[in-house]
């Protein structure tokens, strides 16, 4: 079992979690964080440092967003380690719990 990030990250990307993961299985991109699962451990330290609670684990995943553990997945491997916490965009606040933003992930 993994953890996966899920569609309320999608232009938030808040990074609090990254820090927390003893295993280094985040990666960013443009607008967007995810998870290797390949390499999470399921540990669960980064779900409780997600401000938005776009951090779920696999298990839980329901119809709505089960598609994200194979974007988590496919992204992870195109995109570069993250380990330290940056800032979040700055119209990040307009985004939180929007719905519909899986079309706006900017994969390069």
């Amino acid at each position: 079992m993994a953890y996966v990030i899920t569609e309320n990250c999608i232009k938030c990307k808040y990074t609090d979690c990254v820090e927390v993961c003893p295993v280094d299985c985040f990666h960013e991109g443009p607008n967007f964080l995810v998870i290797n699962p390949e390499e999470c451990i399921d540990c669960s330290l980064c779900e409780p440092e997600c401000p938005i609670e776009a951090i779920v684990s696999e298990d839980d995943l329901d119809d709505s967003n089960k598609d994200f553990l194979e974007i988590n997945r496919r992204l992870s491997e195109k995109w570069p380690i993250i380990t330290e916490i940056k800032e979040p965009p700055s119209d990040a606040k307009d985004w939180e719990g929007k719905p519909n933003k899986k079309e706006l992930i900017e994969e390069d």
